[in-house]
């Protein structure tokens, strides 16, 4: 199989407490918080909700997209 498509990880900092989420939604599961100056490797963003995985465990999911900043 090949990808024609990937994502090109983007190394960001989390600029405002915020919750990862299962899916792009304020009711999500919540996997974990998320504290200011976290590091958040983002995969995607798009319709305010940014992809991707945070934590030593690197856990993927998702958090609104202002409360991510540059690295």
């Amino acid at each position: 199989m090949i990808a024609s498509h990937y994502a090109e990880p983007l190394g960001r900092i989390i600029v405002s407490p915020t919750v990862l989420r299962c899916s792009p939604s304020d009711d999500a599961q919540a996997i974990r918080e998320l504290a200011p100056g976290e590091a958040f490797t983002m995969l995607d963003d798009s319709l305010g909700w940014a992809w991707g995985y945070a934590g030593e465990e690197r856990r993927v999911g998702y958090v609104r997209s202002e409360a991510v900043g540059p690295n």
